[in-house]
């Protein structure tokens, strides 16, 4: 019997029928209908938000201005511009990155579908963009965090009026840093993509740059995390080593040059650097379930039969998520969605939902199912896995909340982000210093500026939020939850 696109054979043990009864409770919709196109929209309007630097003219969120001006200057370089990862201020290099490349990949599989909203998606892109060339301006060096942590972290204060360290941390032969320059290099390649015919000037400045950086990740490798550990850990530390980041890496830069060195890296060093490890996960530490589902792209289109193992790791990760199944690697809540423990649990939603998407539709172009032992999936049972998620994150769950910040009639009213908490520079031209923003955190009212599309770190595993700024795990948002919401909303905006 098929449901929703699960197959089962006639003579399944009787705990099928059970999974096939929990699969139809978990992909019923609460309620009909959403504003994909709205959602979509707002999701990229959230990047600005978050920008850092000078802003330009076009700028829509109005109560945002200029700040962090003097970034790099005491390093002597410019590093000024980019995002602020989250509620705080501080530029991270690493997930800053990840961010970019997700971007870039929603823009790539999912652009020519945008419709208006295409061109708001590539300007977010090429903010990061042209933060990681400065990042990278300097050869053998790319420098990965604007900002200390711990100074930022004690204070309050609109990134407008910031007078914490904004300290230079970088990475060159002697500290390496593989994972954060891999990851840098697969966001240039990628972005290279993206501009190949809209900009082929900047295009070709991008993947040279790449090709640079994956180098240096690739001739001197080690873990950021261990050469800079005082300044990136506890916040972004690189916990799931970097070989993931060169394959990573490596997986953008063939994808992005078509130069036949790049696949005999992959193919030489998909033993030796674990490509078939942890592939349930994807996220801006790990990036192995990632990496699967690209490369099996050129399997699932006829080309490249020597990837085929990674099509069979991409099987793998799709059978570990699916709900129900013995085997089942993700946990879901009550009420439907993917749970992972630790904080900001958004971002696995929006990161694993964007493979089931674009694995759904390299299976749809090829034909094919993936087989989970007694049971197939099929490319339209992935989509509505999918589209569950999103439309959970939109409000169909059950608090009847959106988690998207000016998206449905409830949502979020005091997340964890101090330019949103505190009053605007126009609301309140004075400074606000360090401690003097605290009355504001603990404040029960709501938040004054509204951070328009920002997606939080969500409920916890029995779907309870505390809709309060001191509840960061829960009220924070940040820019690797959005990136891959916009590929996901632009394909249901388009389609439902």
């Amino acid at each position: 019997m098929a449901r929703n696109g699960l197959c089962l054979p006639g003579n399944a043990p009787a705990f099928r029928a059970t999974l096939v009864l929990s699969l139809l409770l978990l992909l019923q919709p609460i309620r009909a209908g959403h504003d994909y196109h709205d959602a979509l929209r707002k999701s990229i309007l959230f990047f600005e938000g978050q920008r850092s630097g000078k802003l330009p003219p076009d700028q829509r969120l109005k109560w945002r201005r200029d700040s962090a001006l003097h970034d790099g200057s005491t390093a002597g370089v410019d590093l000024t511009g980019g995002y602020y990862d989250a509620g705080d201020n501080v530029k991270f290099g690493f997930p800053m990155a990840f961010t970019t490349t997700l971007l870039a990949w929603s823009i790539i599989d999912f652009g020519r579908v945008m419709g208006t909203e295409q061109r708001n998606a590539v300007k977010a892109l090429r903010w990061g963009t042209d933060y990681l060339l400065k990042a990278t301006a300097v050869p053998g060096v790319v420098f990965v965090q604007v900002g200390d942590p711990y100074s930022d972290h004690n204070c309050w204060e609109r990134p407008e009026d910031m007078d914490t360290r904004r300290t230079v941390y970088k990475i060159d032969h002697n500290n390496p840093g593989s994972d954060v320059a891999g990851e840098t290099a697969a966001a240039l390649a990628a972005a290279s993509i993206v501009f190949r015919s809209r900009d082929p000037a900047y295009s070709r400045l991008l993947l040279n740059r790449a090709v640079k950086v994956f180098e240096f990740a690739d001739t001197h490798r080690g873990a950021y995390s261990s050469s800079l550990k005082n300044a990136v850990c506890p916040f972004y530390c690189d916990v799931n080593g970097f070989q993931d980041e060169l394959l990573w890496g490596a997986a953008w830069l063939h994808k992005a040059s078509r130069r036949r060195q790049y696949r005999e890296y992959i193919v030489r060093n998909e033993v030796i650097l674990r490509a078939g490890d942890t592939i349930n996960e994807f996220g801006w530490d790990n990036k192995h379930a990632g990496i699967n589902i690209l490369i099996s792209k050129e399997v699932l289109m006829g080309k490249s039969d020597y990837f085929e193992s990674f099509k069979q790791n991409a099987d793998g990760f799709i059978c570990s998520v699916l709900p129900g199944l013995a085997h089942t690697q993700v946990q879901y809540s009550p009420g439907g969605l993917i749970f992972k423990p630790g904080g900001s649990n958004m971002q696995h939603v929006t990161s694993l939902s964007f493979l089931l998407l674009t694995y759904s539709n390299y299976l749809s172009h090829a034909n094919k199912n993936v087989p989970c032992g007694m049971t197939s999936a099929s490319p339209a049972f992935l989509k509505q896995l999918a589209k569950r998620q999103v439309d959970y994150i939109l409000g169909d769950n059950p608090l009847r909340m959106s988690y998207m910040v000016g998206y449905g009639p409830r949502y979020p009213q005091r997340i964890h982000h101090r330019g949103s908490s505190l009053p605007s520079v126009q609301a309140h031209p004075a400074r606000i210093g360090c401690k003097a923003g605290s009355r504001y955190f603990l404040s029960p009212n709501p938040n004054p500026n509204k951070l328009v599309g920002a997606v939080v770190g969500g409920p916890n595993s029995s779907d309870a939020f505390p809709d309060s700024r001191p509840y960061f795990q829960e009220s924070e948002p940040t820019t690797y939850i959005n990136a891959p919401l916009v590929g996901l909303l632009s394909y249901f905006a388009a389609h439902y």
